[in-house]
């Protein structure tokens, strides 16, 4: 029987990677959700076409909403069909950046969407998943935060803020679901080539690609293949907070550019 596994924010970036990766190692069946449909059922057509030759293809579910909206979440793990409640992991992946400004000139409508999708939706979408999960005597939480959560930089204050919120929650989390045999995973990567910075720049490409020069980030791939590493090491181990970057960045802030 396949394992069920829950990823948010998977029309592109760490989320998409992940689908791949797990579509492509066979044993799992997959729901992905997120905000843009078309992009979902395209995701869906690809990776059941690449699993069709296995003995035991992974099956795709596509979840259309907005991890802010807690009703619509909430509504969304309640409709799901019997078959699919069976939930072994759930990846906490949705999120963003929005503007990088100093903290007297920035947006607080930014301020508010960063809010709303790194903290609240991660907490509206694992209390949504658990009481599928604690009825099994195990499962597995991975929630996506960033290097932002180790050191505050210039122009970060909201960002930097949320991520160290999933840190804590994480930690909080993994303290509370002792009692259920739920791991609880919290990954911090670094500089990574996806629409992120595309994203937090609004549009401007010149920008976002300004980030990267001078030395090979991470890319989603990198993440992707850390979060299966994770989520198939043996019962007993759990890996609790780990921080990824690129070879050429030490940390949040320090990085060796050619």
């Amino acid at each position: 029987m396949n394992k069920i596994i829950l990823i948010t924010g998977a029309t592109s970036g760490f989320g998409e990677a992940c689908a791949r990766k797990f579509a492509a190692a066979g044993g799992y069946d997959i729901i992905i959700t997120g905000r843009r449909k078309e992009r979902l059922e395209t995701l869906k057509a690809g990776l059941e076409n690449n699993s069709n030759n296995r003995d035991t293809p992974s099956k795709i579910l596509p979840l259309v909403f907005d991890v802010r909206d807690k009703k619509a979440a909430q509504k969304a793990i309640d409709g799901l069909p019997e078959s699919w409640k069976r939930i072994d992991l759930l990846i906490n992946n949705a999120g963003l950046a929005l503007g990088r400004d100093y903290f007297d000139e920035a947006d607080m409508d930014d301020w508010e969407t960063m809010i709303d999708t790194n903290v609240k939706g991660l907490l509206y979408m694992s209390r949504a998943v658990l009481p599928l999960m604690i009825p099994q005597g195990k499962g597995h939480i991975i929630n996506l935060g960033s290097v932002a959560a180790k050191e505050i930089y210039e122009k970060g204050n909201v960002y930097c803020a949320t991520k160290a919120a999933v840190e804590a929650i994480s930690h909080s989390m993994r303290i509370d679901l002792l009692r259920h045999n739920i791991k609880v995973t919290a990954i911090h990567p670094g500089a990574a080539e996806t629409e992120f910075s595309n994203v937090r720049f609004k549009g401007d490409e010149t920008l976002a690609k300004k980030i990267y020069e001078g030395f090979t980030p991470l890319y989603a791939e990198d993440v992707a293949d850390t979060i299966f590493y994770c989520a198939t090491l043996p019962p007993h181990v759990c890996l609790n907070d780990i921080v990824m970057t690129c070879t050429a960045q030490a940390d949040a802030i320090y990085f060796y550019k050619k």
